[in-house]
């Protein structure tokens, strides 16, 4: 276990990603064990001035935690992925001020996108964050906001032990918090702008028997969207038992989650420069895209066709009923840490995830009419391709076509209507099973000057997605709605294709720190990657019902095996005040075992392309180089204390892979056809990069915290994409922004979706009962489409937090608070999540949330 060498570097090295610290510090912060399956002394629930700050231990890394009660000050029931994104280096967006919304969540963190990072909850694995869920759950799924004892977060590469077959550029890791070892009770109540109200409980045992405590929790939230009539939220519950006596301490762990998201709508933008055509559907690009939900009848008299098109005029942004996202979750786990003498101490957690839910959109027929035309008109294999309906053009007859007259084309449309429910109609489902469970171990032995440390993680993991597509009754619209599981209710109309994946993980990691003097720690060690995916899909879907195919989806088996991926750092403390610090670290990022649809090789277009992407492609890697100083002073006068770090990284992401939607219209615009994916490895990229962070203590009254970031992440080669659902990259740089003759110019093009520049600011004026904290949020210039051609705006968004605390002793709780949040103080406009365009001419991007304010009563008994 790494040694807390020095305390006051502990505190300096939580700017080791940057955050605000207030003036009473934990004197003797305690480590954090090097593996992330040890217990790392999480902060209790109820707020803590004293742990404002809890440091990690990882000194050779760029790393720093935030505790919960630093989280719930930036918003009570706030996503931990939300609430880093205070942190350099880091950006965190969403369409909701909590973060929940995962449709629309992006997360960067130094360049690197959210899938290809690690994230963990008390150790276990959370898999990559897809929204197509298939090998984990969020972390605000995982645990309630409330009960988080802290996040730690490693901006450069997350440690050999992390439980993750992603991280390529980091890891976040969410602790959950111990009992406490009083009887307690803790409540909170929020409410705020439309009509929102989270509730929140938990009740505390305090120690009892021979070391034994537990604590029991529960949350409601529910909120309607801001742009549309639904009702975001669910229920949680969590459950803690920890038994901790001189052999050892066991921890049970249990979460439940129901949530509900119905989800916004992303707006599609063209770029006429880039070599678009300027027409009067590309030119209309509204601000948000509300549903229409639940005004059924409107959305199919007024906005669809009789033949269920939408409006031509919108083009692409056409308008659907509703799309939400339903997921429930049960996850466990039993810990036991055994200490086998003094110096020796052997971890052993076991676990269990099931997930069950559903994506579900419903909208035009004819918006999906290539879909579902195989499937429901009689004729279509008959019909020569020509005479088939294109995209928004049911009942349509082509120009071209002879084999039907205008009147038969009409009459199928109509008949296509009645199929589908009568209401031009209909809602498409992606359904969910995950049913994973594993064992993390590691065993640590201090030898005198040296910590050795060995462990493993192996997962199993069945999962399985179905596409399937529901009519929606006319006569009965309440049978599609966006609280409901359309299979609960009616019978599919067909299943389009399902995909059913097993997938084995194995991770070993061996570990040597070594306080080589009273000043030098080294660290040196490496891990396996090992991966065994299998994919299948027991239901194909009819040709022509999904772009880009060719024949059946393709199946098979990816074996990945990487058996030496080594790490070494240091530290050195120049003086009782400065401390340097470096790391080297290999990693790799397993291919995605997803089989309805995303950037995995079982959804290109063919079985060759599978067959050739299994025997000739190779997963995306990285070499992290990351180094800096750490330094904190204290001083005597109005300016009584300092904290500062500058940390630089470099970094080589060799055979970085991009899938290309063989329909990225219909995607872009929230288009739900679908499509196969044209798998590219797209080269190189490196990145170079500096975040800079200070913390100024003016007593214990007022501190202010700023940290800067730069990241340049630039493409080493353009690529070119075939369509037999491979491509690569060309080793050449041709220059300019068109794509010619298939080759598509990327090579010096900076990295898009992730800004260059970025700057966060906390200002927290604390007078004892009253606190105010202002928060800003500076997002620089970010480029959409890989090509460089397009990009938006930057913006500066600034959030306001008062709060009152009731003085101690004047009421018989032991805390009384009451708290108002404001988000979006300015009610700024802009881009918040942005999703990458192709190299041809639009990308789509997610609105900011307008400014909300939330109340907050929060007691502990």
């Amino acid at each position: 276990m790494i040694k807390s060498y020095v305390s006051t570097f502990a505190l300096a090295a939580s700017l080791a990603a940057g955050l605000p610290l207030t003036a009473a510090h934990a004197e003797t912060a305690p480590p954090t064990p090097a593996a992330p399956i040890a217990d790392p002394a999480p902060a209790p629930a109820e707020d803590d001035a004293a742990e404002a700050i809890v440091v990690t231990a990882k000194a050779t890394r760029s790393a720093t935690a935030l505790p919960g009660s630093e989280m719930q000050k930036i918003l009570p029931g706030i996503s931990p992925l939300k609430a880093i994104q205070t942190l350099p280096g880091v950006l965190y967006i969403t369409a909701d001020p909590w973060g929940y919304n995962e449709q629309n969540a992006q997360i960067f963190i130094h360049g690197f996108s959210g899938q290809q990072l690690g994230y963990t909850m008390d150790g276990l694995p959370l898999g990559d964050q897809s929204y197509g869920n298939y090998n984990g759950l969020s972390p605000q799924r995982a645990v309630i906001s409330e009960n988080v004892g802290r996040v730690i977060v490693s901006t450069g590469a997350g440690d050999l032990a992390t439980a993750s077959n992603s991280n390529l550029g980091g890891t976040v890791e969410t602790y959950s918090s111990d009992p406490l070892k009083t009887f307690g009770i803790q409540a909170a109540q929020t409410v705020g702008s439309y009509s929102t109200s989270r509730s929140f409980v938990r009740i505390d045992s305090g120690t009892f028997g021979n070391g034994n405590a537990a604590y029991v929790s529960a949350a409601r939230q529910d909120a309607r969207a801001w742009d549309f009539n639904g009702k975001q939220g669910g229920y949680q519950v969590n459950a803690k038992f920890v038994h901790d006596d001189g052999i050892g301490k066991l921890t049970a762990y249990f979460d439940y989650n129901d949530m509900t998201q119905p989800n916004e709508d992303s707006t599609v933008f063209f770029k006429p420069s880039a070599g678009g055509t300027a027409t009067a559907v590309q030119l209309y690009t509204p601000y948000t895209k509300p549903f229409f939900y639940p005004d059924f009848t409107t959305y199919r008299t007024s906005y669809l066709s009789a033949q269920g098109n939408s409006p031509a005029a919108v083009g692409s942004n056409y308008r659907n009923y509703y799309s939400d996202a339903q997921r429930t979750d049960f996850l466990g786990y039993l810990r036991y840490d055994a200490h086998l003498s003094s110096n020796v101490t052997w971890s052993t957690t076991g676990y269990y995830h099931h997930n069950d839910g559903a994506g579900v959109v419903a909208g035009p027929l004819g918006q999906s009419i290539t879909t579902i035309q195989p499937y429901l008109d009689p004729g279509y294999a008959s019909l020569p391709t020509n005479c088939r309906f294109g995209a928004n053009s049911n009942g349509v007859a082509p120009a071209a076509c002879t084999a039907r007259t205008t009147a038969q084309q009409s009459a199928a449309g109509a008949a296509l209507v009645a199929a589908t429910g009568g209401s031009g109609l209909v809602t498409r489902t992606t359904e969910y099973r995950i049913d994973r469970g594993g064992v993390i171990s590691a065993i640590n032995a201090k030898l005198g000057a040296h910590t050795i440390e060995f462990g493993g993680w192996f997962e199993r993991n069945s999962t399985t997605q179905w596409r399937r597509w529901y009519g929606v009754s006319v006569t009965n619209p309440d049978s599609s709605t966006p609280y409901i599981r359309p299979l609960d209710v009616a019978q599919p109309l067909f299943t389009q294709y399902q995909g059913e994946a097993r997938i084995n993980q194995l991770q070993l990691h061996l570990q040597d720190t070594w306080q080589a003097t009273d000043r030098l720690l080294l660290q040196a060690g490496f891990k396996t990657s090992a991966q065994w995916a299998d994919g299948r899909f027991p239901v194909q879907p009819v040709l022509g019902s999904l772009s880009g195919l060719t024949g059946g989806l393709p199946q098979g088996r990816i074996n990945t095996l990487r058996w030496f991926l080594p790490s070494a750092g240091a530290t050195y403390d120049l003086t009782r005040n400065e401390q340097l610090y470096f790391n080297v670290q290999k990693n790799l990022r397993q291919y995605q075992a997803y089989l309805a649809g995303g950037g995995g090789p079982w959804f290109t277009g063919s079985q060759a392309a599978f067959d050739a992407f299994a025997r000739e492609g190779k997963p995306e890697s990285s070499w992290t180089y990351e180094g800096g100083v750490r330094s904190h002073r204290s001083f005597d006068g109005v300016l009584s204390g300092l904290e500062a770090q500058v940390n630089y990284y470099h970094v080589v992401f060799n055979n970085r892979l991009l899938a290309i939607s063989t329909n990225p219209g219909g995607i872009a615009g929230g288009g739900i056809t679908g499509g196969t994916s044209i798998l590219v490895n797209v080269g190189a990229v490196h990145t170079d990069g500096v975040d800079a962070a200070f913390t100024l203590h003016f007593g214990r009254v007022f501190s202010l915290y700023n940290a800067a970031s730069y990241n340049l992440s630039k493409y080493q080669s353009d690529y070119t994409s075939t369509a037999t659902g491979i491509g690569a990259a060309t080793g050449t740089c041709i220059g300019g922004y068109l794509v010619t003759a298939g080759v598509v110019p990327t090579c010096g093009k900076q990295l898009p979706g992730t800004p260059k520049w970025m700057n966060k600011t906390v200002a927290t004026l604390d007078l004892g009962p009253i606190e105010v904290q202002m928060i800003g949020d500076y997002v620089g210039r970010r480029f959409a489409t890989f090509t460089n051609d397009a990009s938006v705006s930057s913006y500066f968004l600034t959030s306001l937090r008062l709060a009152a605390k009731v003085p101690d002793g004047a009421t018989p709780l032991r805390k009384l608070e009451v708290s108002l949040n404001v988000t979006n103080l300015f009610d700024k406009t802009g881009v918040s999540t942005l999703s990458i365009g192709s190299a041809t001419n639009s990308y789509s991007a997610y609105p900011i949330a307008p400014r909300q304010w939330f109340l907050t009563v929060s007691a502990a008994y």
